[in-house]
């Protein structure tokens, strides 16, 4: 864990009142998901989806939202990122953090759509050419 997360860890745990405790959590919730430690992410994922439930405003439903959102995406499951993402924008269609996560994740989705088209060409290439060998090579042997 990040010296930044233990800071914020020790914010929770001194705050004064639900109000600051909150303010804290979400401090958090955003190092956690920003973190390069696949299991701070988790962790900060499952601390936003346990605190969902208990945001007092649209406001706060929304940037819990997206730190879900950004957390699924750097954990590499946009589909659920999207999901999540689109719950984010119905709340503010102009916001564009969340506009510009979206567009990150249909530029990744696209790109690697495209690489995954490439790996199944080429790999569909090769049969064919090992196919083409082998008929290639029992018609040859056919005419001797």
């Amino acid at each position: 864990m990040a010296l930044r997360d233990q800071g914020c860890e020790t914010e929770v745990a001194d705050a004064a009142n639900e109000e600051q405790k909150n303010e804290s959590l979400m401090r958090l919730s955003w190092a956690l998901v920003h973190s390069g430690q696949p299991e701070d992410v988790n962790r900060g994922i499952g601390m936003l989806e346990a605190s969902l439930g208990k945001s007092n405003s649209s406001l706060q439903t929304r940037e819990k939202l997206y730190l879900l959102a950004v957390g699924h995406y750097r954990n590499g499951d946009y589909t659920r990122s999207r999901e999540i993402l689109e719950r984010c924008i119905e709340i503010q269609p102009d916001w564009r953090q969340a506009l510009t996560l979206q567009r990150l994740l249909e530029e990744k989705t696209k790109r690697d759509g495209l690489i995954g088209m490439a790996i199944i060409t080429g790999a569909f290439g090769v049969v064919g050419l090992v196919a083409g060998g082998i008929i290639a090579a029992a018609s040859s042997s056919r005419k001797k």
